[in-house]
């Protein structure tokens, strides 16, 4: 028998089915239901993973009163993240939220308060966090490879967030223009643009990096494509008391980097006062440059262990071993990410410079 009952709710963003699969696929774990409000966008998982007509559902209250599951993965719209964890928070279970961690500081907060007092823990999925040129990229930088971080350089994104579904299957020209008019990563109120997309990952990434420290301040730009709402395209620098830090976004990169990395490449590149190191998605070297070797060297990324693989063998591994929710998934160092998109977004609309927002 299964120790872990793992439910799947709102199937907004595409990324429920990556994380059902890893629920799937882990020997303890057991999908115990899903649920969206429209029966086909569940069809998918239905037939990827066998699930029965009893464990489907379409109304959230049933879902959980039925299964009384251990863990739930939550992928809704990012403007409603707080709605969903208010939602789902009084059931007394863990919560799994998909990137980013909201679409406001203050509706992060609102999510932190509604699990306050349940004995749950709370954690953030960033999909980057698992790739292995970027945990060895960590694991160096915490060696003191490269000396202390004072520059994160990010570029990342894909063709856009309709190219492609669950397990990364492509989808055509003609899917992506039927579904983007309907889609709400293009609409502005449910937290739509690549900046609210995709910049969390290279802000919480990059202040995992960091171990945590904050920019003093924050400058933003983002493009106005025509006919849409929303960005696929943003540049922000973030000021430290050491150093700057560049992060950009894009929807609309020459190729996706799984199957090809564009350019410029997607992923990170990093300058400590020691060294630097390149790390790439997808890739399957790093790159270090040192006082040892000045002329760089490409390292082989690092077997993962079993629970740094994907977020539900890592969930599982820190409740099986009482452990608290630590790294890129924690909420201490997703909130310090979502503090700086929130002054991105700002300081793009204002068209300044600001200070890091706080509250």
């Amino acid at each position: 028998m299964a120790k872990w009952k793992i439910v799947g709710i709102n199937f907004d963003h595409f990324h429920m089915g990556d994380n059902l699969r890893f629920a799937f696929d882990h020997p303890d774990c057991e999908i115990a239901g899903i649920c969206d409000l429209k029966p086909e966008r569940m069809q998918e998982a239905i037939n990827n993973f066998d699930i029965p007509a009893e464990r489907v559902f379409t109304d959230h209250q049933k879902c959980l009163e039925s299964t009384e599951p251990d863990l739930v993965i939550l992928c809704p719209a990012s403007a409603e993240h707080g709605k969903w964890t208010e939602l789902v928070a009084p059931f007394n279970v863990h919560i799994i939220m998909e990137k980013p961690f909201a679409s406001t500081l203050a509706e992060a907060d609102q999510m932190v308060a509604a699990m306050s007092g349940t004995g749950k823990q709370l954690a953030i999925n960033w999909p980057l966090a698992w790739y292995p040129a970027h945990r060895t990229a960590k694991r160096l930088i915490d060696e003191g490879a490269i000396g202390k971080i004072i520059e994160v350089h990010f570029y990342d994104g894909n063709r856009g967030p309709l190219w492609h579904g669950a397990d990364k299957i492509d989808k055509t020209a003609e899917q992506v223009a039927e579904e983007k008019p309907h889609s709400w990563f293009y609409k502005k109120e449910f937290g739509g643009g690549s900046l609210l997309d995709y910049l969390g990952y290279g802000t919480t990434l990059g202040t995992w990096f960091m171990d945590g420290r904050k920019p003093l301040e924050v400058t933003a730009t983002v493009d106005q494509p025509p006919g849409l709402e929303v960005d696929e395209h943003s540049i922000v620098v973030a000021r430290y008391a050491e150093g700057l830090s560049k992060f950009e976004t894009r929807w609309g990169t020459f190729t996706d980097p799984w199957t090809h990395q564009p350019q410029p490449q997607c992923g990170f590149v990093i300058v400590g006062t020691e060294g630097t190191i390149s790390n790439y998605d997808y890739a399957t070297t790093v790159r270090i440059q040192d006082r040892q070797r000045p002329q760089g060297e490409d390292l082989p990324v690092d077997t993962l262990s079993n629970e740094t693989r994907n977020p539900i063998n890592y969930f599982v591994d820190c409740l099986e071993n009482n452990k608290p929710v630590g790294g890129a998934m924690s909420v201490e160092i997703s909130r310090i990410g979502q503090q700086i998109v929130d002054t991105a977004v700002a300081s793009a609309a204002e068209k300044r410079t600001l200070p890091l927002i706080d509250s």
